[in-house]
């Protein structure tokens, strides 16, 4: 009993800090200025760089590499992959028919910055479940190590929720608010998951699958056409490939972690 007493501490403390640590990446973003299309546009893309990044190079390639343990992982990340889309297509449909931007709680914030926190909460659950999932294995480190990495790569992807957002006109501590909120679902599911490991780890290729799928799908349909109508395509297609780099760089380096 005290095993799982300490199982759901570590899990949930470990969840909750990755969680706020979401939230430092609003800090950046405060001195962008968002009066200019030409910075505003290359912002849009540099979000949108790090977020395909986020979903093929971290959500989509840690979900395959599940395939030593259960070799239809790769097929499920494909089909979890279309289901993302598939929902998403649905879901931008859904906050366009019910005009959910003059919700009170979505007052001054666009269609896109409505989706992109609604892809960004999603993806947040697969992360949750690995925190679990790492902890579940019964080596401490190896749990640590999975809440590090991800708390690590709450900080760009906080930067990725709080860009659009700021071109909005959202206050910096909303930017904030925002990105913490997306990561609501890790401290969430990172205990349940750790106690339930068995249940939750054959799903997870699946869920990395969707989680990406809804991305890739919010990059293409929303963030990069604005980005090229507000700058153009040279500008969107660098401020794309910065994007991506800097977040494989950021993944790369919390890789060369050492592992157990």
């Amino acid at each position: 009993m005290s095993d799982q007493i300490n199982l759901i501490y570590w899990t949930t403390l470990t969840g909750i800090i990755a969680c706020l640590i979401t939230g430092l990446g609003a800090v950046p973003v405060h001195f962008v200025k968002n009066n200019s299309k030409l910075l505003r546009s290359f912002s849009s893309a540099f979000a949108s760089g790090m977020m395909i990044s986020a979903a093929v190079f971290s959500l989509a390639q840690e979900g395959i590499s599940l395939k030593t343990k259960f070799p239809l992982a790769p097929y499920e990340v494909i089909l979890g992959l279309l289901l993302g889309a598939a929902f998403f297509w649905w879901t931008s449909n859904f906050v366009e028919d019910h005009h959910l931007e003059n919700h009170d709680l979505a007052k001054g914030i666009s269609k896109k910055g409505i989706l992109l926190f609604i892809a960004m909460f999603i993806h947040s659950i697969p992360e949750g479940i690995a925190i679990g999932v790492g902890f579940a294995t019964g080596n401490f480190h190896f749990g640590l190590i999975m809440a590090i990495a991800i708390g690590v790569h709450n900080i760009p992807e906080g930067i990725a929720v709080s860009l659009p957002l700021k071109k909005d006109g959202a206050s910096t501590l909303k930017c904030a608010w925002a990105s913490v909120l997306t990561s609501l679902p890790q401290p969430i599911m990172a205990a349940p998951a750790a106690l339930l490991g068995w249940l939750f780890e054959p799903v997870l290729g699946i869920g990395l699958g969707f989680a990406g799928g809804a991305m890739i799908y919010l990059v293409m349909a929303e963030m990069l056409p604005e980005a090229i109508e507000e700058g153009g395509k040279s500008l969107a297609a660098w401020g794309v490939m910065l994007g991506l780099c800097t977040m494989l760089m950021v993944t790369t380096l919390i890789n060369l972690l050492p592992t157990p």
